[in-house]
């Protein structure tokens, strides 16, 4: 079965044996095969290990190294000939800043690995002006250019063997022109619609410059302005990646065409077409293997007997039928689940089935529960298991007749007949101690330390909590929350607060001996917030005062963290703790930490340690948490370094969320914090949960990802889990699978709810298999991939070197689309480059988790961020992964103030942006207003009430609420995107061509990163010669 690929064609006109400043062999050399686990050479291993990515599939022997023989074909330029050729010089894409700009340092380490330069370095130039992309249509090309020769011979290691694998004939997708000017091939041409455009010339700069301010397109608006460098000067431009390391860099050449970036895939252009045809449309759950819509287009789901895309996405729809296959394949198969996603208002919510005593219905054999997958038999007396086809008696009281098709009559009755999603109330023996659980509780925990108390933070939080209280998650038919509330104070030492009902005023009692932390009083500290209401107020009234002339600068917070569980242990209860803290631990007591923000192991071996606990304390604190069903939210706001790494640690695996507020300021930040604590208190969720993942015959899962802690390989235990927390599981062949039954999934998570009842909730979700490979990457979904590599990068960092990680992640890039390449594909010259359609933008969303600030690599980026990123990306679901590495950037200055739609998005490059512009961007985490220099004023009052460019405040973090169209639609805009992401993102206006502006650059993935890594097209470019060498 053939598939229409996405095709681009560089052909490389002449053998090279480096590209851009890298040698051939990007990432790990070809010749070796890559194996399952990070950083083992040992190419003798046989046994792959669950780890991320496994690439150990060869793709033939490599070509010889050397000019390509007399035979090689050559590609036949003139029957695509659609113009005459223009190769007059362009304005060069990146002018340099106006001299009052500090130029950007350059930077000294490569953001990639593998940049030793080529001693004979074609200029990178030549290889994307003939990156031609977006050419659909019959092909008349049958000869390919010469490509890139094999691995040089000074690489390491067994070549692989060769594999004969027949390209299935097809449509076929036709490679646009050769751009190379120095080739032998005829020079470029380009359509009609592209010379009106224009495109963008590509004359380097010279690189011993400095390197100069991210990019100022020359669209409309952004006229060349050289400041003090002088006019670009010729020379090849090693843009890729990340820098020039020492070596003969400047290659004269004439002017080279750059490969127009709208060539090249739009993740715009994909997110709006799904939109065109599935928004707003109702998603019916009844087919198997059905690929949902992307999770950036709106629509309603119907339950028709498998579990809706909100709870479980996977990054492939159809498994590949064999272990073998799936090798070759290299695609993850894996599912992003979220048990507790929240779901539409017109959408219907999770039945409860209730069988009493006799509890839920479960297959003897494997423990599978009853599901849509189950098989009746012998009339309706025996049912066969759809996971291991065990044969089971159907019990007395769930009996029903079957009708004539061998269905059940009642199968539209019963939820967990004929619905993907369903709960079941879960008897006494799913319960701690066979005892029926306390409803759980919440246990404020505030730092009063001299810092706290000074900023007003400690003010501002007590005055919130006298309001948010009542607004505690409750269960649908309950009218008033059944969670109990408890409340501690500390700096050095503890201070627990009674406030029963019946007393006057609140009474505090102070532990004192942190190494052995007690709970000092039982009734009192755990109460009903409606019947205390006024002892509750009160204390929040006296606590600012209480602490009002402290001298305590130093804190705890290990005895903290240990006090909170121990008071939900000794009430039987499991519970969140929600602990807001300042500083690093640094007073005598378990736990203490020490500064060892050390930027000198940037890019080290011992890199690693970065992102690993300072002590064993906090993992075991983790594990007694979780085995106590005791989640801690962290609220962070550090002034300077605290060690995200260690105190996030039993945030991230008791299923909780961690906050952080750098520098905060209470008149600038209150905002984004009361939002984000109203929001973490008013969440859905579940408590003292354990996840069972089971699946049909075939495969099984073997890999967990996310915010949880495991005591063994099958049950994933999380202290809490709420509507945003995500669990990545990936799965492994264990033998053939049916292409008739599928690939079935069962996820189970026993819990329990907000009012204190232990449930049960079943989501369920079959997928096709296919002995075909095309099948395989049609129905596959690169926002899941995107979500399973971060997280399995991110794991992979605490052991392994960054430099590995980010070589494997490249690797098995070009892997997953060299195989395409090589058997869906039409037969057609090597050069080109064809990607599945399902994947087309893969190589974006891939390029910039490179850039991310965790895997990035760069000693200006403060550790506690790093470890801060990589906690929240953890517990990450498709959407906000997807956001967060493909940030939404929005024209505002266009917007129709009369319509209800909002502006299209446009490519987050900062060729989009425009000096008469003002443009929205989120990334789930941060939201940028940037203003052009040229912004028309009336827009400026509009929005902001003041006159002028010059006069907009950038410390502002809030929009003044104007009684005009302009300001109306921008704040819906922003409310709407706030509702959408779990985290408040707090706004920060930018203007053109200040300091501030990097921030947001920064965020523009498409171009090349101020920390060195590459840009979109250099990626693409850099895949791509990985392809044509697996293809050789």
């Amino acid at each position: 079965m053939n598939q229409q690929g996405y095709v681009a064609t560089p052909p490389y006109s002449q053998p090279q044996p480096g590209l851009g400043g890298f040698s051939t062999g990007f990432g790990q050399p070809t010749s070796s095969p890559l194996f399952g686990h990070y950083g083992n050479t040992n190419p003798s291993s046989s046994a792959p290990q669950p780890a991320l990515l496994k690439t150990n599939v060869p793709f033939g022997s490599p070509a010889p190294v050397g000019s390509p023989p007399p035979s090689t074909h050559q590609f036949n330029q003139t029957s695509f000939q659609n113009g005459p050729s223009s190769t007059a010089q362009q304005l060069h894409r990146f002018p340099a800043p106006p001299s009052s700009c500090p130029p950007y340092s350059h930077p000294s380490q490569p953001s990639y690995p593998n940049s030793s330069l080529s001693s004979s370095t074609a200029p990178l130039a030549n290889q994307l002006g003939n990156m031609q992309i977006n050419n659909y249509g019959p092909s008349t090309a049958t000869k390919p250019p010469p490509c890139m020769p094999g691995p040089p011979p000074t690489l390491q290691g067994p070549p692989p063997q060769p594999q004969q694998m027949a390209l299935s004939p097809g449509p076929q997708i036709p490679p646009p022109p050769a751009n190379n000017l120095n080739s032998q091939c005829s020079p470029p041409s380009f359509s009609p619609a592209a010379r009106q455009e224009g495109i963008p010339g590509s004359s380097p700069l010279n690189a011993n410059l400095p390197q100069q301010f991210p990019s100022q397109p020359s669209g409309p608006g952004f006229p060349p302005q050289y400041g003090n460098y002088g006019p670009p000067i010729g020379g090849a431009q090693l843009s890729y990646p990340g820098g020039l390391p020492s070596g003969p860099a400047q290659l004269a050449g004439p002017q080279q065409k750059k490969l127009h970036p709208d060539s090249i895939p739009s993740p715009i252009q994909v997110i709006e077409n799904d939109k065109t045809s599935r928004d707003g449309q109702v998603f019916v759950t009844n087919i198997r293997g059905q690929v949902p819509p992307l999770v950036t287009t709106d629509y309603v789901v119907q339950d028709q007997g498998n579990a809706s895309p909100r709870y479980i996405r996977c990054t492939a729809y159809c498994f590949p039928s064999s272990s073998d296959m799936a090798k070759q394949a290299q695609i993850p198969l894996a599912a992003v689940i979220k048990p507790f996603a929240n779901i539409l208002p017109n959408e219907t919510p999770l039945y409860v089935v209730n069988h009493g005593e006799a509890g839920p219905i479960r297959c003897n054999r494997c423990k599978a529960y009853m599901c849509p997958f189950m098989q009746f038999i012998e009339g309706g007396r025996r049912y066969q298991c759809g996971f291991c086809s065990c044969v089971n008696d159907v019990p007395p009281f769930f009996f029903q007749h079957l009708d004539h098709i061998g269905r059940r009559i009642d199968h539209y009755e019963r939820p967990e007949l004929s619905l993907g999603s369903y709960e079941y109330v879960a008897t006494l023996d799913y319960c701690r101690n066979n005892k029926q659980p306390q409803p759980p509780a919440y246990i404020f925990m505030i730092d009063v330390s001299y810092n706290n108390i000074k900023s007003g933070l400690v003010k501002l939080i007590c005055e919130e909590l006298k309001t948010v209280l009542d607004r505690l998650p409750r269960e649908e038919q309950e009218e008033v929350s059944t969670i109990r509330v408890g409340f501690v104070t500390y700096n050095k030492v503890l201070h627990f607060f009674n406030v029963k009902s019946n007393l006057a005023q609140p009474q505090m009692m102070v532990v004192t001996d942190v190494s052995e932390v007690f709970v000092p009083l039982l009734d009192g500290f755990l109460v009903n917030f409606q019947e205390s209401r006024l002892v509750i107020n009160n204390l929040l009234d006296q606590i600012p005062e209480m602490f009002a002339d402290t001298n305590e600068s130093e804190t705890v917070f290990a005895p903290v963290i240990q006090a909170g569980m121990e008071a939900l242990k000794a009430a039987e209860c499991a519970g969140k703790l929600f602990i807001f803290h300042s500083s690093l631990p640094t007073a005598e007591a378990p736990g203490k930490l020490k500064s060892r923000d050390d930027r000198k192991l940037v890019n080290t071996e011992k890199e690693k340690t970065l992102f690993q606990p300072q002590t064993n304390i906090y993992e075991t604190l983790a594990r007694d948490c979780v085995a106590n069903g005791c989640c801690v939210d962290l609220f962070l706001f550090p002034n300077q370094y605290v060690d995200v790494a260690s105190m996030g640690l039993v945030t991230l695996h008791t299923g909780g969320t961690l906050y952080k507020y750098n520098n905060f300021q209470v008149h600038s930040d209150s905002h984004q914090f009361l939002n984000d604590l109203r929001k973490d208190i008013e969440k859905k969720m579940g408590f003292d949960a354990i996840m069972r993942v089971r699946t049909s015959t075939g495969f099984r899962a073997t890999d967990f990802l996310g915010g949880i802690y495991m005591n063994n390989t099958t049950d994933v235990e999380m202290a809490a889990v709420d509507c945003d927390n995500a669990v990545t599981v990936e799965f492994k062949h264990d033998d053939k699978l049916n292409e008739d039954s599928g690939a079935l999934i069962q996820c189970a998570v026993l819990y329990t709810s907000m009012s204190g009842q232990r449930r049960l909730r079943i989501h369920n979700i079959g997928l096709n298999c296919s002995s075909q490979l095309a099948d395989v990457y049609k129905s596959s979904e690169t926002d899941a991939l995107i979500n399973f590599f971060v997280k399995s990068a991110y794991k992979a960092i605490l052991t392994q070197p960054l430099k590995t990680v980010r070589e494997i992640l490249v690797n098995q890039t070009a892997r997953m689309l060299a195989c395409y390449r090589k058997n869906c594909a039409s037969p057609s010259a090597v050069s080109q480059l064809i990607l599945p359609d399902a994947m087309k933008v893969l190589p974006v969303y891939m390029n910039s988790l490179l850039k991310s600030c965790v895997l990035a690599g760069k000693p200006e980026i403060s550790t506690d961020e790093r470890a801060f990123h990589r906690q929240l990306v953890m517990s990450m679901d498709v959407a906000a992964t997807q956001l967060l590495f493909y940030p939404q950037l929005l024209p505002i200055h266009s917007m129709d103030v009369n319509s209800e739609v909002f502006p299209t998005a446009v490519r987050c490059s900062e060729e989009r942006l425009s000096e008469g512009g003002l443009f929205l961007l989120a990334n789930g985490l941060h939201l940028f207003l940037w203003l052009g220099v040229s912004a028309a004023p009336e827009l400026i009052q509009g929005i902001f009430n003041v006159p002028s460019f010059a006069h907009v405040s950038t410390d502002v973090t809030r929009l003044p609420e104007v009684k005009n169209p302009y300001s109306t639609k921008l704040r819906s805009i922003i409310n709407h995107l706030q509702s959408k992401t779990p985290y408040s993102m707090k706004i920060l206006i930018v203007k053109q061509r200040e300091q501030a502006e990097m921030a947001f650059r920064q965020l523009l993935v498409e171009d090349k990163s101020v920390y060195g890594g590459a840009s979109y097209v250099d990626f693409l470019c850099c895949v791509h010669k990985e392809i044509c060498q697996l293809l050789n």
